[in-house]
């Protein structure tokens, strides 16, 4: 079954179509800086997305590029996620150690909670109590007023912002080297 099937906008096959949208996905995937092996599955899922609501679309190279464009900023979106992840995971295996630091991460605590006291009190306050104190998302949601569905978001974004103050700071850098 054709494109033309689907779409009466859409003339001739779907190599056609593609090759006549091409320019404007490759923009796209330029413009969010998406590695080559990653596009060929991003243009997919738009592609199957696309088939999926061919029926609706008005215009379909605007709506493909569109598609792309929203499936670009999960990619990121994702990638974010996952080093914020990394650092959450990293830093509750950190202070969960039950031995006695050595000087090399008393040091390294001791600047995390310099740059800790530099953030917004409400990531202070989460974070003491998510990693010091150990609360899980809903009680750390109720503890301090925010929904269930929200705080992973909150989270994130706490996170995100004393990751960026580790990196001004040069913090760890040691670590991945020595």
């Amino acid at each position: 079954m054709s494109v033309q099937d689907h779409h009466p906008h859409v003339d001739g096959s779907m190599e056609l179509f593609l090759e006549r949208v091409r320019p404007r996905l490759k923009c796209v995937f330029v413009r969010y800086r998406i590695p080559p092996d990653d596009a060929d599955d991003l243009l997919q899922q738009a592609l199957l997305a696309f088939v999926h609501q061919s029926g609706e679309v008005r215009d379909p190279g605007a709506w493909l590029a569109g598609t792309l464009r929203h499936k670009c900023l999960l990619y990121w979106r994702d990638r974010r996620r996952k080093v914020y992840d990394a650092v959450d995971d990293a830093m509750l295996e950190w202070l969960a150690q039950p031995q006695a630091p050595t000087q090399e991460d008393a040091d390294l605590q001791r600047d995390v909670e310099n740059l800790i006291e530099r953030l917004p009190q409400r990531c202070r306050s989460l974070l003491q109590l998510r990693y010091k104190m150990g609360y899980e998302a809903p009680e750390l949601a109720r503890r301090l007023g925010y929904r269930p569905s929200s705080i992973g978001k909150v989270t994130t974004r706490c996170l995100a912002a004393l990751t960026r103050y580790m990196i001004a700071a040069g913090l760890g850098k040691e670590r991945q080297h020595g």
